[in-house]
């Protein structure tokens, strides 16, 4: 029988008198869980250990569960809103072959992303991912021969090959700093190290994606605003597993990813400009919707007034339809909800990996600079070798193989629990058993 007819079958017999609590996420209980449709706000924080609610969160996806799914900072699994959404615009947009582009729907979506990152909608456009966003910041800005660029040594190929490129290209240089773990302050000290009159840009990660360390982005944005470097934040890992304000962070550009901790369709982004930087960002690419004012016979071009001038020609609206699912989704749990739960997990998991023989855990032990990603190698095997070993288990993980590491990374989200944290355990201490 299919999932969500299982359940409601499943619901009729529960009773009234084990509905949920009026803090529940969906209105009418369980029986609504099977619809997306049917989700409503939550009334007020959920705690991450509150068993009965985040079950019914886990049913909104039709992820299997013969498998735990580790690897949200790989790809995120959607919803059945998100994939309902995509299916019902394109199907709606094939009955009359439209492309079914709509400002003021594509606005709507875009002020939903707003709200969930602390921005203006006007500040955002739509990319295809994080690297198109880095891509455009990258090519954007007027950036010559010898002029330098700060990364740190644990970039995503996403940030790393785009900048290896321009060096490769244009000439500039690239500075790198090594991450720590156990220091914010160090991580700023190493970064300040590196700038000289010819640092033009930062470009570094609000989620290190080997380690799941968190960066200090806040105090990075007033040193480069101070000595008027520009400044670009990586937030494929963050964007919908912390909460995000970007105007509080005060960066000057951030790109992040549809298709991770946002659990939006494959193939969808968002890249952050600052207003008062949407100048200073030339639009590379342009076409149909980049402009304002056209007129080829006067050879006149001007930019669209907001972040939508780095978007051009023919779009998916159905991928963007699910992108705002997606943000609906997440405010219906709460970011702030999502994003306790997935630390509480990870807090469990680190905890827990700590305690066993010859796991050497290298995420970070403060709590501040840690994140939903926790990072392992052991002492017993390689990388490739614990990842084969916990496969067994049906534990979907991901190699990190970045910054010189071999190691494995654990990812977990809202679609998490607590029983799967005692799997990974269970299979961790089996090594070599």
């Amino acid at each position: 029988m299919e999932r969500r007819k299982f359940f409601i079958a499943s619901a009729g017999a529960i009773g009234a008198a084990q509905m949920l609590s009026p803090i529940s996420l969906f209105a009418g209980g369980l029986a609504a869980a099977q619809s997306p449709s049917a989700i409503t706000p939550s009334a007020g924080p959920i705690a991450p250990d509150d068993v009965r609610y985040w079950n019914i969160v886990r049913t909104q996806f039709p992820l299997t569960t013969e498998r735990i799914y580790l690897n949200t900072g790989g790809l995120g699994a959607s919803p059945y809103a998100v994939i309902d959404a995509v299916k019902a615009k394109m199907d709606e947009l094939e009955k009359t072959c439209e492309t079914g582009h709509n400002e003021q729907i594509l606005k709507e979506i875009k002020t939903e992303g707003a709200a969930l990152l602390g921005c203006d909608a006007d500040e955002l456009a739509f990319t295809r991912n994080t690297t198109e966003g880095i891509n455009i910041i990258a090519h954007g800005v007027r950036l010559e021969r010898g002029d330098e660029v700060i990364l740190t040594t644990h970039e995503h190929v996403g940030n790393a090959m785009t900048w290896v490129g321009l060096q490769k290209n244009d000439g500039i240089v690239i500075k790198r700093f090594e991450p720590s773990i156990v220091s914010a302050q160090a991580n700023i000290d190493s970064l300040t190290k590196l700038i000289t009159p010819r640092t033009k840009l930062i470009s570094i990660p609000h989620i290190v994606t080997t380690t799941g360390l968190i960066l200090p982005v806040k105090e990075i944005a007033a040193i480069a605003r101070a000595k008027n470097i520009f400044f670009l934040v990586d937030g494929a890992q963050s964007g919908g597993m912390l909460h995000v304000n970007l105007h509080d962070i005060g960066c000057d550009a951030y790109a992040t990813s549809g298709h991770k901790w946002l659990m939006g369709p494959k193939e969808t982004g968002l890249l952050y400009v600052r207003a008062a930087m949407l100048d200073t960002v030339r639009p590379r690419f342009i076409g149909a919707y980049s402009a304002n004012i056209f007129d080829i016979d006067k050879g006149e071009l001007t930019p669209h007034s907001s972040a939508q001038r780095y978007e051009y020609g023919t779009v998916s609206v159905p991928l963007r339809a699910g992108l705002g699912a997606a943000f609906k989704f997440i405010r219906t749990i709460g970011i702030d909800n999502i994003a306790n739960h997935d630390l509480a997990l990870a807090t469990t998991l680190f905890d827990g990996l700590r305690t066993i023989k010859g796991v050497g855990v290298l995420s970070s032990e403060n709590p501040a600079m840690r994140s939903a990603m926790i990072t392992i190698n052991h002492a017993a095997c390689d990388n490739m070798a614990l990842q084969e070993h916990l496969t067994k288990f049906n534990l979907r993980t991901r190699i990190v193989n970045e910054g010189g590491m071999a190691a494995l990374r654990l990812s977990l989200h809202c679609y998490n629990s607590f029983d799967d944290v005692a799997r990974i355990l269970e299979a961790v201490r089996s090594v070599g058993a």
